[in-house]
């Protein structure tokens, strides 16, 4: 069984993070490890959120998941919340990183033109460095921007994102996917492996919900240690997402923390079988 680690906070209420990825990646029959950055009371777009840096623990846990020989497939990187502990991300990066796996960054710092609560410039330069170590990187229109050092616009036509990718590729990734494009009315992903592009778009709902980056690229993982393509995976990743948007959209009881992802399950693992 292929296994994939996860690297990122717990928010306890408010469907992302650790709390979407472990669900999703091990639906897909994949062996899925967690290690905490962070604890936090609800995602951050809450209120007063309590939080708690696990970075103490976090080196601990390199030191004996070395010592045990752990090995993985893929090493999935997601919201870090500090400086501190992107420099133990790039540690953990320097003791597990091979020739045979894959490093797939999400820089979970920003979105809609503006910065996370608690994110500061000092973590958008770390996460440059970052970049320079994964195979993949993930980011938003608004993350894609941060770290280019360039001002968000409200619209890109595809060309432009494109020009976006092949800048973001400069610093260091094999392959870039850029989330939120928007193209006749529709919604998807572009992606770049540094020499050309793919890209599907899906239904575009008129509504925003927490979490929906996360369940992305955990699927997308999910799908990369199955040996599908990166053109598939953005397919499956993709419409996935959008099944969870739209389960949302049409529930009267859907919650404005995060997309129903549990009910489209089903609909995930028919994607893995067709793709």
């Amino acid at each position: 069984m292929k296994r994939i680690v996860s690297i990122q906070d717990i928010s306890c209420i408010g469907k992302c993070s650790e709390t979407v990825a472990l669900p999703i990646i091990s639906s897909m029959g994949v062996e899925t490890a967690i290690l905490p950055t962070s604890i936090l009371s609800t995602h951050t777009a809450f209120s007063n959120f309590t939080f708690k840096n696990l970075s103490d623990e976090i080196y601990k846990i390199i030191k004996h998941w070395k010592e045990e020989n752990f090995q993985f497939d893929l090493i999935y990187i997601g919201y870090t919340g500090t400086d501190e502990i992107l420099d133990l991300v790039m540690y953990f990066i320097e003791q597990f990183k091979t020739d045979n796996n894959i490093v797939v960054f999400d820089p979970a710092m920003a979105d809609h033109g503006k910065l996370y609560s608690g994110i500061n410039k000092n973590i958008v330069e770390k996460m440059k460095g970052v970049c320079k170590k994964v195979d993949i990187l993930r980011p938003n229109l608004t993350e894609a921007s941060l770290l280019l050092e360039r001002e968000y616009n409200e619209q890109y036509s595809v060309k432009e994102i494109e020009n976006i990718a092949k800048e973001l590729s400069n610093l260091g990734p094999k392959n870039v996917i850029i989330t939120g494009v928007e193209e006749n009315n529709k919604i998807g992903a572009i992606g770049y492996n540094g020499k050309e592009f793919c890209s599907n778009f899906e239904t575009k709902y008129n509504v925003s919900y927490h979490g929906t980056g996360d369940v992305f690229t955990s699927s997308l993982a999910g799908s990369l240690v199955q040996n599908k393509s990166l053109e598939d995976a953005i397919k499956i990743a993709t419409k996935f997402t959008t099944e969870c948007v739209r389960l949302t959209y049409e529930d009267i009881n859907g919650t404005k923390y995060g997309v129903n992802f549990e009910e489209a399950i089903p609909y995930l693992l028919k994607l893995i079988q067709k793709y």
